[in-house]
This record gives structure tokens, sequence and C-alpha cells, in this order.
């Protein structure tokens, strides 16, 4: 699966924003979806999961109760609301496909696609 991410921006600490990652080919229903994200000198981190079917989600606790991922199946679409931002969440954020379906991953290793990233900034 074909993976495009795409609704970063440069945001002030305290906002909202929303991440999308839109996929292409057939079998998007399949896969498990993650984020990651990469802040400038630190390694790749993991941020969220979600199943194939949205019923089961897991978050990073740096990110629990302020992001929220999602999907629509239907527009191959997989979402990351994030709010209260913090200068600390300034990155590069990737969404990624494992082909776990009903197991969401949460380690780099097991991502099998990956978009190109998105830049979010937050400034204090």
């Amino acid at each position: 699966v074909q993976l495009v991410a795409s609704g970063g921006g440069l945001v002030q600490a305290g906002v909202s924003l929303r991440l999308s990652c839109a996929a292409s080919g057939p079998t998007f229903s399949n896969y498990a979806l993650d984020w990651f994200r990469q802040a400038p000198g630190k390694e790749r981190e993991f941020v969220a999961a979600i199943t194939w079917n949205g019923r089961t989600t897991f978050y990073a606790e740096s990110v629990k109760d302020r992001f929220t991922i999602s999907r629509d199946n239907a527009k191959k679409t997989v979402y990351l609301q994030m709010s209260s931002l913090k200068p600390e969440d300034t990155a590069v954020y990737y969404c990624a496909a494992s082909s776990g379906g009903t197991i969401y991953y949460t380690t780099q290793d097991a991502m099998t696609d990956w978009g190109q990233g998105t830049q979010v900034t937050v400034s204090s």
C-alpha cells in the first residue's frame, strides 16, 4: 500500500492539528496503521496505532489523552488528531502500515509500508 501524509504545519503551543494519511491500493482495510514521529537529533518513535476495523487503538504514553488516531476505510485514510500541542511534539510525522490487520504493532521493523512524512512544528 502506498501512503501519503499531509496536514503538518507551524502552530503555537496549545492548539490542535489533524494529520491525514491517504492510501492507495485495494487492500487498505487489511492493514493495521501507525503513526511514528522523528524529532531533530532523535530516533523515530512510535506515536499511535489502530487495527483494521478501528476498534482497537494504542498510544505512546507521551501523547495519550492528547492525540486520537482514527481511520475511514471507505476513504482509505488514517487520521491523527493532535490537541494541546507542546513544543516537544515538534517532529516529522510518518504514517505506516503493517499487515497485522486485527493486531497492531508498535515497532518500526513490523511496518511494511511508510508515508513520506509531514513536518509539525510547535512554537512556544
